[in-house]
């Protein structure tokens, strides 16, 4: 039960935390929807990669 549960934390917390980080960040073009469907369908293989390679295509804010 507690290995479950472990699991389940460390699967869990990443995914929220991309999860907010994509619905808080800017992107260009479609790059949001493209990542919150990455994560929210393909919840383990979604986050590694948006920590991967979507961190690095947020935009800057107030810079234009």
């Amino acid at each position: 039960m507690i290995g479950i549960l472990t699991i389940l934390i460390v699967v869990f917390i990443p995914w929220l935390i991309a999860l907010i980080d994509i619905l808080k960040s800017d992107f260009k073009g479609n790059n949001k929807i493209v990542w919150l469907l990455a994560v929210i369908l393909i919840p383990f293989i979604g986050t590694i990669a948006y920590f991967v390679i979507g961190r690095r295509q947020k935009t800057e804010r107030g810079i234009r």
